[in-house]
């Protein structure tokens, strides 16, 4: 039966962990660990949006890996293990499912599926004394980018927004200096503050015209990706690489990326 392999993949990860175990796993905390979370996530979402089976296999893999790191960090700190956190998604699915698991009856379409989950959950926010009422607790964790223009939108529909494209464009010129002053001051703390600052000022302006923060970074990155790859390509025509290039020669081929039109 599926599922049983789960206490190789726990073992492999207490030996990795354990006093003979590896180096580098053994210095990370659950601080550490929050962008290889992140990226193992989206490694997942592209293979599945190349249709890549074996990739979505393997990158599944590396997700799962990581929420045993997780699980056997908390254990090391006596909070809870692996087990709790599968029992706990066990006892959540058959709890909001009563039509399956229960007496419940008269659900059978996903709609009503759905009325039913949100008002199960609901009740048992309730029940942890969590308020449902606030303007943003709808919104959901997700991409910081696409969250923050989420956070922006609802709380402008409440008056708590700065006054058109002009007033958050302000806002990024404030940031900008804030930031720069954070720097000097080599304050990292500050510095770390004063970005999430400026980032959020310009998801900002992007959502006052129209733009989707999140799509336009990603685009963004692909079309530097794509312009830097022109720039390699060129310098192996030369018979160089880029660590053999200097800015001059590669900023130079970078505006030949931009001339010949590279997206």
């Amino acid at each position: 039966m599926p599922g049983t392999a789960l206490p190789r993949l726990v073992d492999v990860m207490a030996r990795l962990l354990g006093p003979d175990g590896c180096p580098w796993d053994k210095e990370q905390t659950l601080e550490t660990l929050r962008p290889f979370l992140v990226e193992e996530t989206y490694e997942v979402l592209d293979a599945l949006s190349k249709g890549d089976i074996e990739g979505h296999k393997e990158e599944l893999g590396d997700l799962m890996m990581q929420i045993v790191f997780h699980a056997a960090i908390r254990q090391a700190e006596g909070q809870f293990d692996i087990d709790d956190v599968c029992n706990a998604i066990s006892d959540k699915l058959i709890h909001r499912h009563p039509h399956i698991f229960g007496e419940k009856t008269g659900v059978e379409t996903s709609e009503q599926v759905l009325a039913q989950w949100e008002e199960i959950k609901k009740a048992e926010k309730a029940a942890k004394g969590v308020k449902s009422d606030r303007v943003l607790a709808g919104v959901k964790p997700g991409p910081a980018l696409a969250r923050a223009q989420k956070i922006g939108t609802k709380a402008g529909k409440v008056g708590f927004d700065w006054p058109g494209w002009q007033g958050s464009f302000e806002k990024i010129e404030e940031e900008v200096k804030e930031v720069r002053a954070a720097i000097e001051s080599g304050d990292q703390t500050a510095i770390h503050h004063e970005i999430g600052d400026l980032f959020l000022a310009v998801v900002n302006v992007a959502r006052k015209v129209g733009v989707d923060a999140e799509q336009a970074m990603l685009d963004a990155t692909l079309k530097f990706q794509r312009r830097f790859e022109f720039v390699e390509d060129r310098l192996a025509e030369r018979g160089k690489a880029p660590k053999d290039s200097d800015l001059a020669e590669m900023d130079a081929l970078w505006n030949d990326a931009k001339a010949a039109g590279v997206k």
